[in-house]
C-alpha cells in the first residue's frame, strides 16, 4: 500500500501547490504596500521551488501529477473577484489569502492522515507545504 499512498499524496500535494500559485497570482497584481507585495513574491517563490520537487517524485511513478480542482478553483476566483470589487485592499487581500492558506493546511493535514502509508519523503514534502501556508498566514496578520 505504501506506493499507492505516496502517490496519492504526492497528487494532493502538487494540487494544493498549485492552488496556492494561482491564488498569488490573482491577487499579487492589486497589492499596494510593497512588503506585502514581497511577501506574496517570496511564497509564491517557494510554492514554485517546492512544485518542482513534488514533479521530480511524481515523475519517477511516471505520474503527471493532478491539477485542482477546477470547480474550487473557479469559487476561490469568483470569491476573490467578488471581494476585491466590493472592497480592493490590502486588507481585503490578506483576510482570502489567510482563508485559502486555512484550507489547504485543513486538507493537507487530512491527507496526511488519509494517506499515512506514504513514504516519509512524501509526508516531508506534505508537512513542509503545510509550514509555507502557515507562514503565510503568520506574515499576513499584520495586514488583517
Amino acid at each position: 500500500m505504501i506506493e499507492p499512498d505516496t502517490i496519492k499524496l504526492l497528487r494532493e500535494c502538487d494540487a494544493g501547490v498549485k492552488m496556492g500559485i494561482s491564488s498569488i497570482d490573482d491577487v499579487i497584481n492589486r497589492v499596494e504596500k510593497p512588503a506585502l507585495r514581497e511577501t506574496l513574491r517570496n511564497c509564491k517563490q517557494a510554492h514554485e521551488e517546492l512544485h518542482e520537487t513534488i514533479q521530480l517524485r511524481l515523475m519517477k511513478f511516471q505520474d503527471e501529477g493532478k491539477d485542482p480542482n477546477p470547480i474550487a478553483k473557479g469559487m476561490s476566483y469568483m470569491k476573490t473577484t467578488f471581494k476585491l470589487g466590493l472592497k480592493e485592499s490590502d486588507n481585503t487581500i490578506a483576510s482570502l489569502m489567510t482563508d485559502g492558506c486555512n484550507m489547504g493546511v485543513k486538507s493537507l493535514n487530512r491527507y496526511l492522515n488519509e494517506y499515512g502509508a506514504a513514504e516519509e519523503y512524501a509526508k516531508d514534502i506534505t508537512k513542509r507545504l503545510i509550514k509555507l501556508e502557515e507562514d503565510l498566514t503568520r506574515d499576513l496578520k499584520e495586514y488583517l
